[in-house]
């Protein structure tokens, strides 16, 4: 069972040795939405399905929410519907991965353990290292597979609320980590929300920086350096990740576990839902 990475090598031997792998693809482009299907149609990994962040990853309706924000979680029981959809079973492998450096497929990764399944993996180095490794693609649309019986079974990750958060500010039990880049951590410029600014107390950490220059996740000793001294004496299982709608934050989820620092929390509404929650205290520089 792979339950962070996988290796183009080892997704290559599941599948040569014909094991039960699901695999899906979640290419995104988060301001032209209509770009990654398109994307999945140019080309995927060959038996690929396809996740897309707006209409399978998030909620449609309020009433299928578990959280406000930009892309609220939808609920398990509305999620788990549409895993029954791809023939999801709980003897499969499922590996997701993108082209846009593991950050949209991570979103995956994190709501299938919060879904109580724990053989899934990203894809490490994602498209771009299939490809390299000539891999096989196809094109077009997606095989279409027989509906299955995958029942949900008890969270395997967890989900902080915009109460408990704010419930905890600047106590030694809650860090806060944001997965933004500086500037928008800082508050010089804010492209998407209405609020410029941070979290009070929140520390900074783009989700980008958990990779090396080729692409793929740095080695475990060196993110466990690199998260110790941003920590700084800060206890790991303190940790909740947040960003700006809750997909980027999941990166430095699973870099956390590649580290060894173990699992920590993830605050799904983050600052698209904290910047226009009334009362809440915002932070800039």
């Amino acid at each position: 069972m792979y339950t962070t990475l996988i290796s183009v090598t080892q997704l290559q031997t599941l599948q040569s040795q014909s094991a039960p792998v699901l695999v899906i693809d979640c290419s995104c482009d988060l301001m032209q939405p209509a770009v990654g299907p398109q994307q999945f149609q140019d080309q995927h990994i060959a038996g690929a399905l396809y996740a897309d962040l707006n209409d399978n990853l998030s909620a449609q309706d309020a009433d299928q929410a578990v959280n406000a924000g930009r892309h609220p979680l939808p609920r398990r029981e509305v999620f788990v519907q549409w895993l029954q959809s791809l023939g999801l079973t709980h003897d499969m492998q499922v590996v997701v991965y993108d082209r846009n450096g593991m950050n949209y497929c991570g979103r995956l990764w994190w709501m299938l353990k919060w879904c109580g399944h724990n053989a899934v993996a990203v894809l490490d180095g994602g498209l771009q290292a299939w490809l390299a490794a000539g891999g096989a693609t196809a094109a077009g649309a997606a095989v279409t597979r027989s509906p299955s019986q995958f029942a949900l079974q008890a969270p395997l990750v967890t989900l902080v609320d915009t109460a408990a958060v704010a419930s905890r500010l600047n106590q030694a039990d809650q860090t806060l980590i944001d997965a933004r880049g500086a500037p928008r951590f800082r508050g010089e410029v804010e492209p998407i929300d209405p609020v410029a600014g941070h979290i009070p107390g929140a520390l900074n950490r783009p989700f980008n920086s958990n990779l090396t220059e080729q692409g793929f996740f740095k080695s475990p000793e060196v993110l466990r350096a690199e998260f110790t001294t941003l920590l700084n004496g800060r206890a790991p299982q303190s940790v909740v990740h947040h960003c700006g709608s809750g997909v980027s934050a999941v990166p430095n989820v699973l870099a956390m576990e590649v580290a060894g620092l173990g699992a920590s929390g993830l605050y799904a509404g983050s600052w698209s839902e904290w910047c226009t929650t009334p009362g809440l205290p915002v932070a800039k520089g």
